[in-house]
Formats: structure tokens, C-alpha cells, sequence
């Protein structure tokens, strides 16, 4: 009952002062919106990297020539290595038993027609036919292509949302045919609408048979890949150490040499990007916490002013039996109402402007409870530590000296 007394009249002496009450929320709230926000962007753009990796599936990994690469020298040295083969997709096939579906993928840029209307920059993929089995591309209307089409470089393609819509408004494209690069294919199906990420339209695309891609596009880039499918998410590393001993003897790698090849798995590629940002990470947070000190320095000046300003006020109610803990909790009080108040108002805030951010590259990002609630211990760990000088000083005030004060 007295901690509810205490806490009226802590409210109570914010609501009377009010514009010193709404200076030292801003404080607050800049401080807590600046480390939110930026804690916000961050999570956001980890949630759609991670999104976008986990289209691969948790027991898919793919075989490049490059694989992740960390420094200028490895950059230079995988320059230097032979570019893969779609032969090897046959004998990744052939010598891994844990090895589900093997496909392999080209791509390039190049421009499409249809009619007077044309799209340029679009990406070219040339992929096997059970590419589509692999990667995480989901059929809208119609159908991939076949494996007999692939034989026979039949000239037929599947196009992105984006293509459609563009080249295609009010009709139904299947059966149409399309310019890829001045050479004409009939569409026979479209993909599902992925919408944008890091302010790429990842609808903006056309998937050939690879024979067909080879013939009419080439792979000038050496940008082959193979995506391997394992039997299941525990037989992964089993399919991986199988396939790399299949492309070691195919590229005649010495045994005391390291593989001349990337495999990419979409853990291994999250683990780097988050080893790469930690510093970034931590740097971002670091300086936005810097506003957020300011913001509790505010409240311990102001509180300071307050106790300085209610001295004969602490003086009477000590006279009149308050005791030196219910002067404290009621600056202390004052103090986390400030703090809360405003991590409230700057977390939502926060929030808002981190969805701005993320938005503005094109990502999705769902507001992290995380994110909320370090916001929350922050606003509320702020209100304490810068709280609790003053409000000792005013507990620690004696009756008769703050009666004669002045």
C-alpha cells in the first residue's frame, strides 16, 4: 500500500512539471529509438539473408568453382582453377550413394522480347531438368521443362512472375513464344511470385534447358554449379565428403593439396556472413548507445534539479514520519517512469524506422521480440543507474537543514 502511495506521488510530480517531464522523455526516446532502430535493420536483414538461404533446403549444397571466398590471395588463386564440368553431375551421380538428385545450372544476362516490348538485364539459367526438384522455385501455371527437351535442346522456357507481368498484361503467356537474346522459345511455364530482396526482383529471370543454354547463350562467365540433394538432412556431410572425393580424383588434386573447388551449404554461408558483420554489428550498436547515455544523463541532471528544487518538500515529509526508503523509491520511481516512458515511445519508434530501412532495400522483416525486449531492459537499466544518485541524495537528506533550505 505505501509502495502504491509512493508511486502516485512520483507521477504526480512528473505530471506537475511537465515540460521538464517531456525534455527528459526526448532524451530518452532518441536514445532507445537510435539503438532500436539500428538493432531492428540488423536482425531484419539477418531474417531475409537467412530466408534467402534456406531456399536451398537443409540437406541441399551446391559445388562451384569458388566457394566462399575470404581474402584477395584466395580470390586470385581461385581464378587460377579449372572451371567444373557438367560431366562431373554424371559421376557425382554415379559415386555417391547418399547423393538423392544431381542438377546442374548456368546463368547469364541477356535481353527478352515479346512483340515490341523488351526487358533487358534479365537472368538466363540454363538448368537439367530436375533442377527444379532442387531449388526452391515454386510452378505457377504450366510446367518446367523436360528431360527430353533437355536431350534434344529443345528451344522452350520457363519465365519468372515479373516477365510475365511485363511482357505479358491481360494475357495468358503459356504457349507464347518469347525473344531470348533475338532467339525464340516457347514458353511452357511460369514461376510462382517470389517478390524482391536487397532491391533485386527475383522474378526477373528465364530457365532454359541447359543443352539449349549451352548451344544458343554459352557459359562464357564459367558459371556452372551443381546442386546436390541428399538422401536427408542427417546424410548431408556423408553426400558431401562422397562428392568431393568423386571431384578430387576427376581434377586429379594431390592429396596433400586442398580442394580446388567451393561447396556451399546455407549454414556454412551464415556462419561467415555472421563472423564477417560481428564487428560491423557491435560497432553499429556501440555508437547509437552513445545517444542513449546522453539521454541518461539527462535524467540524472534533471533529477538532480528536482531534488535540489523539492528540498523543503523532502524536509516536511521526513518531519512528518516519511522514512528515507520511501524518499528514495519515489525518486527512484520518477526516474523508471521517465525510462519506461520513453522506451516505450522510442522502441516503437525504433521499430517503425528499422522497417523503413529494411524496406528501403527491399527485404522482409518481422518486428523481433528481441529487439523489443532489449529495448525494454535498456530503457529500464538507464532509468536506475542514472536514477539512483539523485534519489539517494534526496533520501540521504537531513530534516532539519532541508526545512531551513532556501
Amino acid at each position: 500500500m505505501i509502495i502504491w502511495e509512493v508511486f502516485k506521488m512520483a507521477v504526480y510530480a512528473l505530471r506537475v512539471n511537465k515540460l521538464r517531464t517531456s525534455l527528459t522523455l526526448l532524451g530518452v526516446i532518441i536514445g532507445v529509438a537510435s539503438v532500436i532502430t539500428i538493432i531492428s535493420a540488423l536482425e531484419g536483414l539477418s531474417q531475409s539473408i537467412k530466408a534467402e538461404l534456406d531456399r536451398l533446403g537443409p540437406n541441399t549444397f551446391i559445388v562451384t568453382k569458388f566457394g566462399i571466398i575470404m581474402s584477395d590471395d584466395a580470390w586470385f588463386d581461385a581464378m587460377k582453377r579449372k572451371p567444373l564440368k557438367y560431366e562431373y553431375k554424371e559421376a557425382i551421380e554415379e559415386g555417391c550413394q547418399y547423393c538423392e538428385k544431381v542438377a546442374v545450372r548456368s546463368f547469364s544476362e541477356g535481353e527478352v522480347k515479346f512483340g515490341k516490348k523488351k526487358m533487358k538485364r534479365v537472368a538466363i539459367a540454363g538448368g537439367t531438368a530436375n533442377l527444379i526438384d532442387i531449388v526452391d522455385v515454386e510452378i505457377g501455371q504450366g510446367r518446367f521443362h523436360s528431360i527430353e527437351e533437355d536431350q534434344s535442346r529443345s528451344r522452350v522456357a520457363f519465365i519468372g512472375a515479373a516477365i510475365a507481368e511485363e511482357l505479358y498484361p491481360g494475357i495468358d503467356p503459356i504457349g507464347k513464344s518469347i525473344k531470348i537474346n533475338n532467339i525464340k522459345y516457347d514458353i511452357v511455364g511460369i514461376a510462382k511470385k517470389q517478390g524482391a530482396s536487397f532491391n533485386e526482383n527475383k522474378d526477373k529471370f528465364v530457365f532454359i534447358p541447359y543443352s539449349s543454354f549451352i548451344r544458343d547463350v554459352g557459359d562464357f562467365w564459367g558459371s556452372i554449379a551443381i546442386f546436390v540433394k541428399a538422401a536427408s538432412v542427417e546424410r548431408i556431410q556423408e553426400a558431401m565428403d562422397e562428392s568431393r572425393v568423386v571431384l578430387r580424383a576427376l581434377r586429379h588434386v594431390p592429396y596433400d593439396k586442398d580442394d580446388d573447388f567451393g561447396i556451399l551449404t546455407a549454414d556454412a554461408v551464415m556462419a561467415v556472413l555472421n563472423d564477417i558483420t560481428k564487428y560491423v554489428r557491435m560497432g553499429l550498436v556501440g555508437i547509437s548507445s552513445i545517444a542513449l547515455i546522453v539521454g541518461g544523463i539527462i535524467i540524472m541532471n534533471i533529477m538532480m534539479v528536482s531534488v535540489t528544487e523539492r528540498t523543503r518538500e523532502i524536509g516536511i515529509r521526513k518531519s512528518i514520519g516519511a522514512k528515507q526508503k520511501h524518499i528514495l523509491l519515489q525518486f527512484l520511481f520518477e526516474s523508471l517512469l521517465l525510462s519506461l516512458a520513453g522506451g516505450v515511445i522510442g522502441i516503437t519508434i525504433g521499430v517503425i524506422l528499422g522497417d523503413v530501412l529494411i524496406n528501403l532495400i527491399k527485404m522482409d522483416m518481422t518486428p523481433s521480440l528481441f529487439a523489443i525486449a532489449i529495448g525494454l531492459i535498456i530503457s529500464t537499466g538507464t532509468g536506475l543507474f542514472f536514477g539512483i544518485y539523485p534519489a539517494m541524495k534526496a533520501a540521504r537528506l537531513q530534516p532539519v537543514k532541508a526545512l531551513s533550505y532556501e
